[in-house]
């Protein structure tokens, strides 16, 4: 009899347990890198170069799909935006340029932009697997000699799972997601042709 109802109150505690893990809120700290070559078009010329969130919030979605705040995945702009912009930089040194965060009359200016990210959960018609739908939305946008180029990087991944992902695997697939969206953006010809006009 103890035991029975030892029992049952272990599996009540380890299923609360469970829930409570599930409905933890996340903190991602996220680093995505640029992996993809990009065009050489500069010659060593000053460029402007400033990152920015133009996200509406830090929260991107939650684990449950519901609005369970205690499920909240956010994304902090103040820790996501400088490695945003050294990874800018980065990409406008590779092109030939020589990067700068100081504006100046005539220079040339490469903002990149964090347009979106959410986190979504989908249906993977699969009876058991659960799936989480992510999406990044980068967009560049150069100006030159009064021209502007505006450039919109669009990636989206599906990945199904059975038991909803840590923070740890959250982190990755974002990682990944983002490192994507930079790898388009920078591989675009157009930037570096109007940065170089």
């Amino acid at each position: 009899m103890l035991r029975r109802q030892f029992l049952r109150l272990s599996g009540a505690l380890l299923a609360g347990a469970l829930l409570a893990g599930c409905a933890s809120p996340q903190y991602l700290q996220l680093s995505p890198e640029r992996s993809a070559n990009v065009p050489q078009t500069g010659s060593g010329q000053q460029v402007t170069v400033v990152a920015v969130d133009a996200r509406e919030r830090e929260v991107i979605g939650t684990r449950s799909g519901g609005n369970m705040s205690t499920a909240q995945i956010t994304v902090s702009s103040h820790e996501l935006i400088p490695t945003l912009q050294a990874e800018a930089e980065r990409a406008v040194r590779d092109m030939g340029f020589n990067p700068t965060t100081e504006q100046a009359q005539g220079r040339p200016m490469l903002t990149l932009e964090l347009a979106s990210l959410n986190y979504g959960q989908g249906n993977s018609g699969q009876p058991l697997v659960d799936e989480a739908r992510i999406e990044g939305v980068f967009r560049a946008i150069a100006k030159n000699k009064g021209t502007t180029y505006t450039g919109t990087y669009t990636s989206r991944r599906t990945q199904g799972y059975a038991v909803k992902p840590g923070e740890d695997a959250n982190t990755r697939m974002l990682n990944d997601l983002l490192s994507d969206g930079l790898n388009r953006a920078f591989s675009d010809p157009e930037l570096g042709r109007l940065l170089a006009r």
